[in-house]
This record gives structure tokens, C-alpha cells and sequence, in this order.
């Protein structure tokens, strides 16, 4: 029987060498610098909240760990394994994403309602989200080519399970998690050539859609307006931003020193997650903070450039799962960075790799495995096995 052209790549892990070890080396230096920069940024509040100034470094240590055995796990597991996953990975996040809004289970803080609790542990469903987005996507893109092209009920499709994300997204509300999900779906969705003019016009349609989301709350507004002028309002919507461009003018060239920030001494709310940026500015300057940029860039690229070659290899399912990740990794680091810098209204969105952040770190590491797992296959040398789609 003749093979199906909608067949993907999903070749076993045999007699294979070794890993990209330039995309690992990169991956290790975040880790290490995130690590360091946890501890630097965490220790005085970490000793005021629970009296152990290492506290958030040894759950950060823990996160790294769980974090390790789910990349190990993913660098283990064949790739076919996700691509038949992929619809069942997409209903387990879209049942969690429900359970975190009911009150008992989810866990609100801040007035939003993102978090469910794990055994002492809390849980930032949204972060597995993203990861089964990805999947799903990227099976959804092979599995479906042909429809893509067609018609437009094969492009409406991946939009609609965006569309889904969205509305229990908006419920939390978690803008910035939405924002990076539209920024997955775009790229892939684009990636797969289909008819320009109907992409056009859907990417238009969602844009009009998150610009009528932003718009029409009060809160919302407040918080894409005030990073436009932060001082007029420095004690109340403008607090934080004041607080982090503070950090980032005392940090000047070459920084106040490891360990000498000033902000982190309760002056910056969330110094050691969503505003870690600052303290390295602070601490590091503007050439440690671009030196942390470059690393990230090119850990970035060389996760594209792996995926662009997956694909043009014929290991379509593989590369899209990487080209999702680094542009997973790309749109959160931009956001984080330039909200820092107040270049973007603020969001709670982590650094990859850099900020504390349990659920978002687990969930990286995982996607960093299934990426070296590209990597390996790809550099095995052998055809990828195909299975039916």
C-alpha cells in the first residue's frame, strides 16, 4: 500500500551519538546563571518571609532537579510517543485550565486564579499549557497538510483550540500566558504554507480580538497605560516599573557587584521572578545584562535553526515542536526583558531558565529535552522510521 502523504518522522533512539553540544552548553550557562541569580535576588526577602535566607534557592534547586529527571525523561522518549499524545495532551490542559477556576482546587493570589496546589508544591497550570499547545500543533500541522491548504475549515481549526486557551485564560486572567500562546499558534500556523491571504485575514481577526480583550477592562487598560508614563503614578500602578528602571540606572556599565543590589531589599516586588532582569541590570550593568541577552539569543537561534533544518529534512512533526519551543522561549524573554526596561505594559511572565519560577522551569527543561531529542535523532545519520498519520 502506498504510504500516506501525511506521514510524520518519528525515528527511535538507536546507535546514536551524542547531542548538539553547543545547544546544551548554552542551555547548562542559563541554568547556572539562573541559579545564581535566584539566590543573589531572593536571599534578604527569603530571610524576612520565612527566616531561611536560602529558601527560595533550595526550591529553585528542587524545581532544577524535577526539572532534570522531565528532560531526561523527554530526551528518552521517542518522538512518536508525543505525536500520538498530542489530542490527549491538549484535553488534559484544557481540563486543568477548568479545575484552576474552581474555587477549592484553584489557588488565587494577587486576584488572579492560576495556580493549583501540588503536595505543599503550587502549580502554574498555564506553563503545561504551552507545552501542549506546541504538541498538538505540531502533529495537528502534519497531520492535517493538506486541509490547511484547502480550506478554511483546516486553518479555522488551531485557532479555535487557541481560541478555547484564550477564553479560560482570560477567566484567571492571564494576559501575558495568552500573548505567548497566540505568538506559538501564528508562527507554526504560518510556518506550514498556507494560502497567505486567508492567514492574513485570521491573524488580523485575532488581533482585533486581543485588542478588544485589552480594551475593554478598566484593569487592563490601567496596566498597559501606566508603563507609558510609570512616575506619574510611582506608589501605585507605576510602583513596580519605578522600582526596576531604579535598578537598572544604578547598575550603569558594570554593576553595583554579585549580591550588592539595593531593589532587592524590598523595594521591587517580585525581584526574584518576573523582575530578576532588573537585578542582574543592577548587579551586572548593561554588560552583563546584554552578555545574559546574547547567551539567550543564541541559545534561540540555534533551537530555530535546528528546526528549520528538522523540517526541511523531512522531519516535519520534530521541527515544529522545536520551532514551537524557541518561539515559546523568544516572545516570554521579550516580554519579560521589555517590561523590565518598560518598553511593554507589564505582564507575570517569567525569564526562561533565569527566574524562580517552579512550574515554568519544569516546563521548559521538558521542552528543552524533547528539543535535544531532535537533535539527537537529526544527528544520527539514519532515516527517520514514518508511522501513518
Amino acid at each position: 500500500m502506498m504510504a500516506s502523504r501525511a506521514q510524520v518522522d518519528t525515528a527511535p533512539l538507536q546507535a546514536v551519538e551524542r547531542v548538539d553540544g553547543r545547544l546544551l552548553g548554552l542551555w547548562l550557562a542559563l541554568l547556572a546563571i539562573g541559579m545564581v541569580m535566584v539566590m543573589s535576588a531572593s536571599i534578604s526577602y527569603a530571610e524576612a518571609t520565612t527566616g531561611d535566607p536560602m529558601f527560595y534557592l533550595k526550591k529553585h534547586l528542587v524545581f532544577l532537579v524535577l526539572g532534570g529527571v522531565a528532560a531526561l525523561v523527554a530526551l528518552k522518549t521517542p518522538l512518536r510517543i508525543w505525536y500520538h499524545l498530542a489530542p490527549l495532551l491538549l484535553l488534559a490542559a484544557l481540563v486543568l485550565l477548568v479545575l484552576v477556576l474552581v474555587p477549592g482546587l484553584g489557588l488565587e493570589r494577587n486576584g488572579a486564579r492560576r495556580w493549583l496546589g501540588l503536595g505543599g508544591f503550587t502549580f502554574q497550570v498555564a506553563e503545561a499549557a504551552k507545552a501542549a499547545l506546541i504538541i498538538f500543533l505540531s502533529a495537528y500541522l502534519v497531520r492535517q497538510r493538506e486541509s490547511l491548504k484547502a480550506d478554511w475549515i483546516g486553518l479555522l481549526k488551531p485557532f479555535a483550540v487557541m481560541g478555547m486557551f484564550l477564553g479560560l485564560l482570560i477567566l484567571q486572567p492571564d494576559f501575558g500566558s495568552i500573548v505567548v500562546m497566540a505568538g506559538i499558534t501564528v508562527t507554526l500556523v504560518f510556518l506550514a504554507g498556507i494560502h497567505f491571504l486567508r492567514f492574513f485575514l485570521v491573524a488580523l481577526a485575532g488581533l482585533a480580538l486581543l485588542t478588544l480583550l485589552a480594551t475593554s477592562s478598566d484593569y487592563r487598560m490601567q496596566r498597559i497605560t501606566s508603563f507609558l508614563d510609570p512616575w506619574a503614578n510611582q506608589f501605585d500602578s507605576g510602583y513596580q516599573l519605578t522600582q526596576s528602571l531604579i535598578a537598572f540606572g544604578r547598575g550603569e556599565w558594570f554593576g553595583v557587584g554579585l549580591g550588592n543590589s539595593l531593589q532587592k531589599l524590598h523595594y521591587l516586588p517580585e525581584a526574584h521572578t518576573d523582575f530578576i532582569f532588573a537585578i542582574v541590570a543592577e548587579e551586572t550593568g548593561l554588560v552583563g545584562s546584554m552578555a545574559l541577552i546574547l547567551l539567550f539569543s543564541l541559545l534561540v537561534t540555534r533551537l530555530f535553526g535546528l528546526g528549520f533544518r528538522a523540517v526541511a529534512s523531512g522531519y516535519e512533526f520534530a521541527g515544529y515542536m522545536v520551532i514551537g519551543t524557541a518561539t515559546m522561549f523568544s516572545v516570554q524573554a521579550v516580554i519579560n526583558v521589555g517590561v523590565a526596561c518598560g518598553l511593554l505594559p507589564t505582564k507575570g511572565l517569567t525569564l526562561p531558565f533565569i527566574s524562580a519560577g517552579g512550574s515554568s522551569l519544569l516546563v521548559c527543561m521538558a521542552l528543552m529535552g524533547i528539543c535535544l531529542r531532535v537533535s539527537l535523532e537529526m544527528g544520527s545519520g539514519k532515516a527517520p522510521s514514518q508511522v501513518k498519520a
